[in-house]
């Protein structure tokens, strides 16, 4: 990679590195879009992160909000870069009663412009360049972007046991051991572990009793442990009929904020955006929650040009101050997820294909791994791009996940409309069963 003589060194890479390899390729899916009439050959985008399920209902509840309500005087002026103090109530208010089930301290929490941002900055704010980030895989691929770019620090991809039949993670403390004594032995330092809660891509979840382990092992380490539970509100209805036999004894979901109000450690921290949850990613809203008061502290002294709208603070405010709504809301996403997972996993059974039993999330994390030419980086490219031009389908490639198998793919099940989804499967099974015919010969 040769230098740009306009640039700086980060300046060259940041122009000549894409933000994620299927960015160029979406762009061009989304100028093609299917439509039943105008367009039945068009596209269907199913590897951004959006979720468009319950967004007409959240858009009549807010234009309500700005029909009805006065501007207050502080939109307009400067307040607090961690967030005005009526939003951070507001949002206090929220997870309290919908994700945490515990009262929530408003000076712990603090905001900034998405949960790119909000990854970045805290990274940026806990770790020094050249320090670790230990993220258990498969994960998030953006992530080493986010904590890379602009604070420096490296990624540490913690291979799980490969075992994708289970919705809930079997965490092994000594895998921990073994990836600090790596990493000090590479010369860096085991600084932050990141979990993330439902999972991107799996949606398994972390029980409580692991979380409480792995806790007590980053305090006594002093490892900054983060949980993103962006996706902590996307949850399966698993009561399903469809859904109840693939889940063995499921735990309840508990939120880590809980765990922290318990705990109120310095080094236990909590991530969460409305990216996810709302299908409201253009407000770029994502925030920290922590008892480390003087990383909040510092959050808000370091945090001015990352900090979000008065306008849009104060729009939210609104929105989450009525629980009502939100309740309501909530009930409707739910069923509508569990829908959509049901009508995705269904077709998926059809075809004979292997996936991981989700309890959360936007995605359904499938194999495809038996249609591979070759068990490579090269070998997913082609297959995802094989399945891109003949179905109109885009996955999210594999690239970046982290993980060490080869052939597993991320849908995005809440990114195109639900009348729409028999017409992907209709054409992913015609892709499938041709890809079957060519690997088994005649008799």
């Amino acid at each position: 990679m040769s230098e740009s003589p306009f640039l700086s060194k980060i300046g060259t890479k940041s122009a000549q590195r894409p933000m994620r390899v299927d960015l160029e390729i979406y762009y061009e899916a989304k100028e093609n879009l299917y439509h039943s009439k105008e367009n039945p050959e068009g596209t269907f985008p199913m590897n951004m992160a959006e979720n468009h399920l319950c967004w007409e209902q959240l858009r009549e509840r807010i234009q309500q909000v700005t029909r009805e309500n006065d501007i207050p005087e502080w939109v307009a002026s400067y307040t607090d870069p961690a967030g005005s103090p009526s939003f951070r109530e507001a949002i206090a208010g929220f997870l309290g009663k919908f994700l945490f089930h515990c009262a929530v301290d408003p000076e712990t929490i603090a905001f900034s412009g998405g949960a790119t941002s909000v990854i970045e900055m805290t990274s940026f704010l806990l770790a020094d360049p050249g320090e670790t980030a230990v993220i258990p895989a498969p994960s998030y691929p953006v992530y080493t972007a986010d904590i890379g770019t602009f604070p420096g620090v490296k990624r540490y991809d913690l291979q799980l046991p490969g075992d994708f039949s289970k919705s809930e993670y079997d965490f092994d403390l000594g895998l921990l051991e073994k990836a600090k004594a790596e990493i000090e032995k590479s010369g860096s330092n085991f600084r932050m572990l990141i979990l993330t809660s439902p999972d991107n891509p799996t949606g398994r979840i972390y029980r409580e009793s692991d979380l409480r382990e792995i806790a007590t092992w980053c305090m006594d380490n002093k490892v900054h442990l983060i949980v993103n539970e962006i996706y902590g509100l996307s949850q399966l209805d698993i009561t399903h009929p469809d859904l109840r036999s693939e889940y063995d004894d499921p735990t309840h979901f508990v939120s880590f904020g809980q765990l922290m109000e318990e705990l109120k450690s310095p080094f236990l921290h909590f991530w969460y955006s409305f990216s996810k949850d709302f299908g409201v990613s253009g407000f770029r809203i994502g925030l920290l929650h922590s008892h480390n008061m003087d990383l909040v502290q510092a959050y808000r002294n370091a945090g001015l040009s990352h900090s979000v709208s008065n306008y849009t603070q104060w729009v939210m405010q609104e929105l989450l101050n009525d629980h009502t709504f939100l309740t309501s809301y909530f009930k409707d996403f739910q069923k509508l997820l569990t829908q959509a997972y049901v009508t995705f996993t269904k077709g998926l059974k059809k075809l004979g294909i292997q996936y991981n039993p989700s309890r959360g999330s936007l995605f359904v994390w499938m194999d495809l791994s038996e249609f591979l030419e070759e068990k490579s980086e090269a070998g997913e490219e082609k297959l995802w791009l094989e399945i891109y031009h003949q179905t109109g389908i885009l996955l999210t490639p594999t690239q970046g996940f982290g993980h060490s198998q080869k052939g597993w793919y991320r849908a995005v099940i809440t990114s195109i409309h639900p009348t729409e989804m028999e017409i992907a499967l209709g054409r992913l099974e015609k892709f499938i069963q041709k890809k079957k015919e060519i690997l088994t010969p005649e008799k």
